[in-house]
Formats: C-alpha cells, sequence, structure tokens
C-alpha cells in the first residue's frame, strides 16, 4: 500500500526570503553590543520590491545594533532609510515615499503571551518573545512594510464622481442615500402646510 502524498502546494517548503541576517541569540554577547549595518544590492531590493508590491526600491539601509538589555533580553535599536516607489491606489501613477525611522524591538527572554482583554489593550508593539534567532533583515523588511502609507496617492489624484442611471432618470446623489433626506423633505413640506 503507498503512502499519501501531498498536494504540490503543500509539499513545497515556504520560500526564504533573499535579505536575511540571522543573529542566534544564544550567540549574542551578554557585555556588549553586535553592530550591523544592512545595505542590499540591487538582487536584494528587487526580492523587497516583489515581497511588498512595489514598483521600485532604489534604497535601503538599515543600521544598528542588538545590545544587551538586563540580565537576559536584548534590544535592536536601528536606523531605517528607503526610498521605495508604490502605484497610486486611484491612478496607478508612481508615488515616491522617502523613509527615515528609528526602529526599536526588545527580545524577551521570559515572555509570557497576553491573554484575554490584555491582548487587546497593549499598546506596546515593539516587545516580544526571544526568538533563536533574531533577523535584522526581517525586521528592517517588516519596517518598512509598515511605515510605507497604507494607499499612496499621486498628487492631484482624487476620486471621480460616477453618475449612471438609465435613460429620463435623474442619477442618485449622495444626498438621496442619506437615510433621514426623505424624513426632511417631509417635514419641510408638512411645515409649508401648516403655514398656509
Amino acid at each position: 500500500m503507498s503512502k499519501p502524498t501531498l498536494p504540490p502546494s503543500e509539499s513545497v517548503a515556504p520560500e526564504t526570503p533573499a535579505f536575511t541576517h540571522p543573529l542566534r541569540s544564544a550567540a549574542l554577547s551578554s557585555r556588549k553590543p553586535t553592530r550591523f549595518a544592512l545595505v542590499p544590492d540591487a538582487s536584494l531590493r528587487a526580492g523587497i520590491v516583489t515581497e511588498l508590491d512595489l514598483l521600485s526600491l532604489t534604497h535601503l539601509s538599515f543600521k544598528g545594533e542588538i545590545r544587551p538589555s538586563g540580565a537576559r533580553d536584548f534590544v535592536l535599536e536601528a536606523r531605517l532609510e528607503a526610498v521605495a516607489v508604490q502605484a497610486c491606489g486611484l491612478t496607478l501613477a508612481p508615488v515616491k515615499t522617502r523613509i527615515a525611522e528609528d526602529i526599536t524591538r526588545l527580545y524577551v527572554a521570559d515572555w509570557v503571551e497576553p491573554t484575554g482583554e490584555e491582548a487587546e489593550m497593549s499598546a506596546d508593539d515593539t516587545s516580544e518573545a526571544m526568538p533563536e534567532v533574531i533577523d535584522a533583515a526581517f525586521v528592517a523588511v517588516e519596517a518598512l512594510a509598515l511605515a510605507l502609507p497604507q494607499y499612496p496617492r499621486a498628487p492631484g489624484a482624487a476620486f471621480a464622481p460616477v453618475a449612471a442611471a438609465p435613460e429620463g432618470v435623474a442619477p442618485l446623489r449622495d444626498d438621496d442615500l442619506k437615510p433621514f433626506a426623505g424624513l426632511a423633505a417631509l417635514k419641510a413640506r408638512l411645515g409649508d402646510t401648516a403655514d398656509e
């Protein structure tokens, strides 16, 4: 009897990103900072362009350090600088964005996962459980994705109202769709008749 096989989509290992800079947590110095300066070349930036659905990424640098914090924790502090081009959400025209941000991540050895209401209310999005490997390049790409405009807009791009209706019928306007528009018109007519 032959063993069942997984469909091709499930048997393929997840794709490893081309831009990585893994640092084993256990190998980090507990006394001095571990510095890094990541400036991916054109081929690595092309992979990030695909991953983040950009038009181009002409510059990316992520420079900083991972240093001890307390007895067993580590903090990553770095400067992210990038020039990315996205498609305008309305016109698909290229929209250039310059990013310059300071990034901080705190890796906690004795991390306790928040539960219940604590998970929803936590305002600290820089702390996380200590991983076996801290990938500074992954942090850079994640920070870039969060820093990019969610809805890029080219200068002058605006929503153009579209009015469509059968011939001889007035198209609906925004005011026509308001739930109390009819009541306001009725009240106005009733008020006119009461004055007579």
